[in-house]
């Protein structure tokens, strides 16, 4: 019998915690927010808030108009970011969408209220044939 109550409590806070759990994915995909490049290119890139979280030398090879390099895999990537607004939306990229994500994340947990992360990052936009800047 005490085996019993002892494998329902169990099922019970597994059940809550797995509910609780949801939530809070569905916070995040409330904040991050993928989205496709031909979205991002109907906007006005240098007046958002547009960052390339490439390193240095891979923004030599091209970024997009009006994006501000803050390079993820530096040390100061944090203290880079302290200069966007955070009440206002965030759009990130990478090479291809890996960095972005994680960097997206650590925005988030920063502060940040609205991130859109670009789906494919700058491969993706090249891809569709979008300029980029040197």
């Amino acid at each position: 019998m005490k085996i019993l109550k002892t494998m329902t409590f169990l099922f019970v806070m597994a059940t809550v915690l797995s509910c609780q759990n949801g939530k809070a994915k569905n916070v995040e995909q409330e904040i991050i927010e993928l989205i496709v490049v031909s979205d991002l290119q109907k906007q006005n890139t240098e007046s958002i808030q547009l960052v390339d979280v490439r390193t240095p030398r891979e923004v030599e090879q091209g970024m997009i108009l009006g994006a501000q390099n803050m390079d993820y895999m530096g040390d100061d990537f944090l203290e880079q970011t302290e200069s966007l607004d955070k009440s206002e939306p965030v759009y990130i990229y990478c090479k291809s969408g890996g960095r972005s994500a994680r960097a997206a994340k650590k925005l988030r947990d920063a502060g940040f209220t609205k991130v859109y992360d670009i789906d494919g990052g700058i491969t993706a936009w090249n891809k569709a044939g979008y300029e980029t800047v040197k």
